[in-house]
């Protein structure tokens, strides 16, 4: 505890009591500091000296005992020595109730007893129990029980002391208690609502109910080295043959003895040599991870090969084994085929779309419609996902009309990318709506600050990724919020949403892996939706959950309940069993308690972030076109997606009809594998991006046909110019030397 001392250098020492409530209690967050000061034999409690009814600060703060001077609190303690305290029936009581009619007097902390309100506001107001503040409640509102958002207890949903209600948001209840250690911590800069963010309305009427909002930094801020502890990673080789001479802990990085950490736990290591991978940029899971995923049913059995064509969260493929060097890389859009359509074509003299192109025979290759049509459903349901994306583009595109020019400065670091991201969204000057800059502080290569989109899309890439995997979802492919007190506590739930929205409308990537409930949760609300036994992640859970819902007798019924009566009584869940039929209505219990009522403050908080430059009410008003962003993965890359993305300018000395034949032409290869490079290298290369964002890119991508010796990607303008060659062989070498070479040594 820190004791403060007068302008004269005293010692301070601990005095057996407060001079105005006469207590030796040192309970700093119920009666403030207690503070002595030897020279004038005083002893007292911060609150019982801000609170007494006779003194006021005349002095400066730094004189006598923060501005109360020494002979003020003399006259103070001897004027309430003639007053009795109602409660305790001792002298000594100081303050008084501010109603005019009302002539109780009584100490601080026997006020604190019997729940009087002491406002730490303007004149410090009190209010003894008949005539303190009380909140309103509407006459239509639900009373019942909810969950404080703090500590997660239950909390009656009524008037009274110990319990407070926010102001700004309908769902959302306190214990007084937990309120007061909140505001006591996060000080008067970092103190807001739990779920909505909300500080002026929130604040200002906590402190109508009593509740003390210390002017200080909040106390996370001013430990040192607080988050230490967060820059530790995982540095250990646990591949059952460590190939490296040095130990399993050895870590070089930029060489094959650097240890790359699982991408799905984060608790286990490798070597890259170890695992046979040629760079760090190749995905890694370990054992148990596997296995994990095996028994899931997310990985194929599929016969043993060296090349793994997994589809994974960026879109790129994973090389699980070491490659073999003569076999071509294949691009995720090879397994399927379609027949090229010409791509947008529009003459630099006219702006007129050009006649339809066909491939020559050299180079065009047979394909069959006939295993499209074998499968009109499938065919369909991705028609019509693409209506879908192309309606949330327009709308991203309507809600980017906010963004303004004034920009905001991130500083990433792409290994800590969630601390430096959070940082980054909650610093003062940051606006969603401000364009945003990406200075990653960690690459020794990149420019001071790349304000180019692709830098852009990459940090909001890795950004979804790290959400994808961190602790507030919880699920294999689809997510649903899970319950993490921290998170609660530090408000990260609202950031994540705040990150999402501002992602989709700055042109990042979408999450993709909601689960269906979690999206209608959002849009249509708790309330309306029913959960279904996939959305629980706890396999201890799940199974309690199946053996009542597969239980085929009235005996086994009871008995499992029996088993599970401590889980059903603390989820609410206990209901008379008098027939089989009944565990219909028990297990719908359960799936609601533990997918929907028990992350509720999660829940609410998420939807707050989300209402972020109004994605949330876009979402709501256009449930079927956000679903196939939310819920469903970027479609796989096709040559036809990458000819109908590019519009092709061709001045008038250009064959554009062969130019552009040769390129339809080499994306056709690519897409079936006779290629070294992918249809995403190909992205990357002219965006910077390895996926379409929801939004599209700005501006869009176009093609020219020049007279240069090599193709040039121009990121900024989302441009690629492409040679003019006389043979198809010489355009495709080109432009196969040009893109590896360029995207290896990005790499390096």
């Amino acid at each position: 505890e820190e004791l403060r001392m007068s302008k004269n250098n005293n010692v301070d020492i601990q005095s057996p009591f407060c001079v105005l409530c006469g207590r030796t209690d040192d309970c700093p967050e119920k009666y403030g500091e207690k503070r002595t000061y030897v020279e004038y034999n005083l002893t007292v409690h911060y609150y019982c000296l801000l609170m007494s009814s006779g003194i006021w600060q005349r002095g400066e703060e730094d004189e006598g005992v923060d501005g109360f001077l020494i002979t003020d609190i003399r006259k103070e303690v001897n004027r309430a020595a003639k007053l009795k305290c109602n409660i305790c029936k001792k002298k000594g009581a100081s303050i008084g109730c501010v109603d005019p009619k009302c002539k109780r007097s009584y100490h601080f902390p026997c006020g604190i007893q019997r729940e009087c309100i002491f406002q730490f506001m303007e004149d410090f107001r009190s209010y003894c129990w008949e005539h303190k503040p009380v909140q309103k409640l509407p006459d239509k509102e639900s009373r019942g029980t909810s969950q404080c958002t703090i500590c997660l207890d239950l909390v009656e949903q009524l008037p009274m002391y110990t319990v407070l209600k926010s102001p700004c948001c309908k769902n959302a209840w306190f214990h007084r208690e937990c309120l007061q250690y909140q505001a006591l911590s996060a000080g008067i800069f970092f103190f807001r609502c739990t779920v909505c963010n909300n500080k002026d309305k929130f604040q200002k009427e906590m402190l109508r109910m009593g509740i003390h909002i210390p002017e200080k930094d909040a106390s996370w801020e001013l430990e040192e080295n607080a988050y230490q502890d967060l820059l530790q990673c995982y540095q250990h080789c646990d591949i059952k043959r460590c190939l490296c001479k040095k130990g399993r802990d050895y870590n070089e990085p930029d060489s094959k003895w650097e240890i790359k950490r699982c991408q799905c736990c984060g608790s286990r290591g490798t070597h890259l040599a170890c695992s046979s991978m040629k760079s760090w940029e190749q995905n890694w899971e370990c054992v148990e991870c596997r296995s994990i995923f095996a028994k899931s049913g997310n990985y194929s059995k599929q016969k043993k090969r060296s090349l793994a064509t997994s589809e994974k969260t960026d879109g790129t493929t994973c090389l699980l084994e070491e490659p073999c060097p003569k076999c071509p890389r294949q691009s995720p859009g090879s397994q399927r085929n379609f027949l090229l359509q010409s791509p947008k074509i529009m003459c630099q003299n006219n702006l007129s779309p050009c006649s339809h192109l066909e491939l020559p025979a050299s180079n065009r290759v047979t394909m069959s419609l006939s295993p499209l049509m074998s499968n009109r459903n499938w065919s369909l349901r991705k028609k019509h996902l693409r209506k879908q994306r192309r309606d949330v583009s327009n709308i991203l595109k309507e809600l980017k009309l906010q963004v303004n020019a004034k920009a905001t400065r991130l500083n990433i670091n792409a290994e800590n990318i969630w601390n430096s991201a959070l940082k980054g969204f909650r610093q003062r000057n940051f606006s969603p709506t401000n364009t945003i800059e990406i200075k990653f502080t960690n690459c020794k290569n990149r420019s001071k600050t790349d304000t180019s989109a692709a830098s852009k899309h990459h940090f909001f890439q890795l950004l979804m990724l790290h959400l994808q995997n961190s602790s507030l979802f919880e699920g294999s492919s689809a997510k649903n919020l899970s319950l993490d007190f921290q998170a609660v506590k530090e408000n990260l739930y609202f950031e994540a949403g705040k990150m999402i929205a501002v992602s989709l409308v700055h042109g990042g990537p979408s999450p993709g892996f909601f689960s269906k409930t979690l999206f209608n949760c959002l849009v249509y609300g708790p309330e309306n939706v029913k959960p279904a036994l996939e959305d629980v992640a706890d396999v201890d859970v799940a199974q309690t959950i199946k053996m009542i819902k597969y239980a085929n007798s009235l005996s086994s019924l009871q008995s499992t309940i029996h088993n599970s009566y401590e889980f059903l009584a603390a989820a609410g869940c206990l209901r008379p069993i008098t027939a089989l039929c009944d565990k219909n209505m028990l297990v719908n219990d359960i799936l609601i308690h533990h997918v929907i009522k028990r992350i509720i403050s999660p829940l609410e908080s998420f939807r707050q972030g989300l209402k972020t430059l109004g994605v949330l009410e876009k979402m709501q008003m256009h449930p079927d076109a956000f679903s196939s962003i939310f819920c469903h993965k970027p479609e796989r890359l096709s040559a036809e997606t990458i000819c109908d993305l590019f519009t092709i300018h061709s001045s008038s000395d250009v064959n554009k009809v062969e130019g552009a034949d040769f390129w339809m032409g080499y994306l056709q290869d690519v897409e079936s594998g006779e290629s070294v490079v992918t249809l995403e290298d190909i992205l990357l290369f002219v965006t910077g991006s390895f996926s379409i964002p929801p939004i599209g890119f700005d501006p869009e991508p176009t093609i020219k046909f020049l007279h240069i010796r090599y193709p040039v990607g121009n990121r900024l303008l989302n441009s690629l110019e492409l040679p003019i060659t006389k043979t198809y062989e010489q355009f495709k070498n080109k432009m196969e030397f040009t893109i590896r070479n360029t995207l290896r040594v990005e790499r390096e």
